[in-house]
């Protein structure tokens, strides 16, 4: 098998790491991007099993995202959420009609016995997706926000609270007794992958959950295919999301550099390649003396031809 051949592991989280996800598996030949994707933003809302960053990366990859939203499926209605609001239901967590059909089925699937790998890989294919993906376990891990008030289930902090209290740290409720994902440990164990990719995500509450899993982060430092990590920081801010808002409230440098140190001191030897945006060039002698390897490269993905140009630059980088 040629290095061209082989296959290419993402790991994704939310919304930065969907657009990279996407540019991949535009450039890749099908079947053969594999996307592990954090589910501990997975919560129960109205009965259901609610995957966020699982269908972020479904709708993303099929051609069907809410881009103005940055959420949800494009052209949606919002009738049941009207009428559930007329009962004094709770609506702070917005599902619209067609995406409430996607989480009624996982849910339905979910209880008469099926995996929450074998439902994701069935969504996927009714969608027409020809990368695979991969839920990060199948345990039921919990994303909590600690902050000075009190402690907050993820999307309570991110969507209901708007992200407005100030956090002190997370935790991951269930990590210790989860176990990683075998069909991405066999990838990790075998010669097949030729990179590893840390999409553009959060690090603390997007990509954490995915490496704290036991087992999990050792594996893929200890694969023979090389680990290149995109910074979701540039210029001082996150492209998407509370991650700078985090980074600042936890007192870690808001910068590139301040992501590169957070997972190296938590995550010794695994990032093989650093990238930072161009515009954070001066900050690569920094980062370098944290033992990365640096690449420079535009980072913001504001079109389709920018995922599919970081992609290719990625893919460049370690041939």
């Amino acid at each position: 098998m040629t290095l061209a051949q082989k296959s290419i592991l993402a790991l994704s989280g939310g919304v930065g790491g969907a657009k990279l996800a996407l540019g991949l598996a535009d450039i890749l030949a099908a079947g053969q991007l594999h996307v592990l994707a954090n589910t501990g933003d997975d919560f129960k809302h109205l009965g259901l099993h609610i995957s966020p960053d699982i269908d972020t990366l479904l709708y993303t990859l099929a051609g069907k995202s809410n881009e103005s939203l940055g959420w949800g499926l494009a052209g949606e209605t919002w009738s049941v959420m009207a009428a559930l609001e007329r009962l004094q239901g709770e609506t702070w967590f917005r599902l619209g009609d067609n995406d409430l059909a996607t989480h009624l089925w996982r849910t339905a699937q979910l209880a008469d016995g099926a995996s929450l790998a074998e439902v994701t890989d069935k969504l996927a294919q009714q969608l027409g997706i020809l990368s695979h993906i991969h839920p990060m376990c199948e345990e039921l891990v919990s994303t909590t926000v600690h902050s000075a008030e009190r402690d907050l289930p993820f999307q309570h902090y991110f969507v209901r609270e708007q992200c407005e209290p100030a956090v002190t740290g997370f935790s991951f409720e269930g990590v210790a007794d989860a176990s990683p994902n075998p069909e991405v440990m066999a990838l990790l164990a075998g010669d097949e992958l030729s990179t590893i990719v840390v999409c553009p995500s959060n690090p603390f509450v997007s990509v954490d959950p995915i490496l704290q899993i036991p087992r999990m982060w050792t594996s893929l430092r200890d694969c023979s295919a090389p680990v290149v990590l995109v910074s979701p920081i540039v210029s001082g801010m996150a492209i998407k999301g509370p991650a700078a808002k985090m980074m600042l409230e936890l007192g870690v440098p808001v910068t590139a550099f301040g992501v590169a140190q957070h997972y190296c001191d938590l995550y010794p030897d695994l990032v093989d390649y650093f990238v930072i945006d161009e515009t954070d060039a001066k900050l690569a002698d920094e980062i370098a003396h944290l033992g990365l390897n640096v690449a420079i490269a535009p980072t913001v993905m504001k079109s389709r031809d920018d995922k599919q140009r970081l992609g290719r630059f990625i893919l460049e980088l370690v041939e």
